[in-house]
């Protein structure tokens, strides 16, 4: 369902939801990632806690058509970062559909949440996905973009982190501790997992990644270490899945893979929706991110599909793959170290079984949807009780 925002009307409520706390998720909306399927999980999982989850987006894009749950979706089309008359829509909405608490996800939609809060005097939940600081290569956008959610962050009531290292990178920008909790981001457990065997140590191993390609994912980095394990003889093939975030980094990637002479080493899926399909063809499980994730989810994912995962040691990832336990732990940046962990696991077949069973235990044990919801239920609890 999808509601313009001058044609703001009343989203009727199945009769076993009436009784449900509404929640009003602001949203970027053009993509749809890891912050994004937290969303769409969020939506699906919180009912049996209490409270229904409806979004609005403040910009066109892929969230209102690839998503999965079925809640009500608004669109805001705010014209650019600084249209900040939009926030009449957010109250018009929410007014007319008795929202009780506002949740921004983005620093863009912090600021209409934090000015339609203000007039509607609710309680605003702001979930942290990443450091706004580290976020990109573009200096003078992370400055910005942590300016915007400095200031917004003053009207807001509660915060909800991904991770432990992004709560203390939060509290480090001298936010209050009171405001600060943290949920870590959770992901479906899979029941119909096919029985998994380890590759033979003497077939192409298939080394994935899934991303929205754009400079911070660094995709460079793993192109890098293809190039060295295929001049060393090691049999792998990339299998990456995602779109770029511009044509124009496509252009500078291909030009790269051509440079190396690796295209014949590499599988383009473009954007895929059956996350886990595309997982379940890969043997290993890369994410060479060169700056702060918060928990990514797809590397939830992978260890939901039993994928031991190979990621580089920022903010979150540690949380959630213990090195040597279910994966390896590299340094960002560093091509020749993704080559040597990568040989060192491709081939193993014992090391690998034991990282895919642990991987697969932990997520169910620790990083499920459900375990999700439970803990951002019990940050509304406190604000609306």
């Amino acid at each position: 369902m999808i509601l313009k925002s001058s044609q703001v009307a009343s989203a009727n409520k199945p009769a076993s939801d009436r009784s449900l706390a509404k929640v009003l998720h602001l949203v970027n909306g053009e993509h749809f990632a890891g912050a994004e399927r937290v969303q769409d999980l969020l939506a699906m999982a919180m009912p049996q806690f209490g409270y229904s989850a409806s979004f609005a987006c403040v910009k066109e894009g892929k969230f209102p058509t690839v998503r999965q749950s079925q809640t009500p979706l608004y669109e805001l089309k705010m014209r650019s970062k600084f249209d900040l008359l939009c926030y009449r829509n957010v109250v018009s909405i929410a007014r007319e559909n008795n929202y009780q608490i506002l949740h921004a996800h983005t620093p863009r939609s912090l600021m209409l949440a934090s000015m339609a809060a203000k007039t509607l005097k609710c309680p605003l939940v702001y979930h942290v996905h990443s450091p706004v600081g580290r976020d990109s290569s573009k200096g003078f956008s992370n400055w910005l973009n942590t300016q915007i959610e400095t200031q917004s962050l003053r009207r807001v009531d509660q915060m909800i982190c991904v991770s432990n290292s992004l709560n203390g990178y939060m509290r480090e920008l001298g936010h209050s501790e009171a405001k600060l909790n943290v949920v870590l981001n959770g992901v479906s457990v899979v029941d119909d997992l096919p029985t998994r065997q380890a590759p033979s140590p003497d077939c192409t191993w298939t080394v994935g990644t899934m991303a929205l390609f754009r400079p911070r994912k660094g995709i460079e980095v793993l192109l890098d270490a293809i190039a060295k394990l295929k001049s060393s003889n090691t049999n792998v093939h990339l299998r990456a899945v995602g779109q770029f975030e511009t044509p124009e980094y496509e252009a500078e990637i291909m030009a790269r893979v051509q440079r190396l002479g690796i295209g014949e080493n590499i599988t383009w899926t473009g954007f895929q929706t059956d996350v886990n399909a595309q997982i379940r063809q890969m043997d290993l499980f890369v994410l060479p991110s060169l700056y702060g994730e918060g928990l990514p989810m797809v590397v939830l994912e992978s260890m939901a599909n039993a994928v031991p995962v190979v990621a580089s040691d920022v903010e979150g990832i540690t949380e959630a793959v213990r090195d040597g336990v279910d994966g390896l732990i590299v340094e960002p940046g560093n091509a020749d170290d993704l080559a040597t962990k990568l040989r060192t696991l491709i081939g193993d077949t014992k090391r690998w079984e034991s990282m895919s069973q642990s991987a697969f235990a932990r997520q169910r044990e620790e990083l499920s949807d459900v375990s999700m919801a439970r803990g951002i239920s019990e940050v509304y609890d406190s604000l609306l009780n």
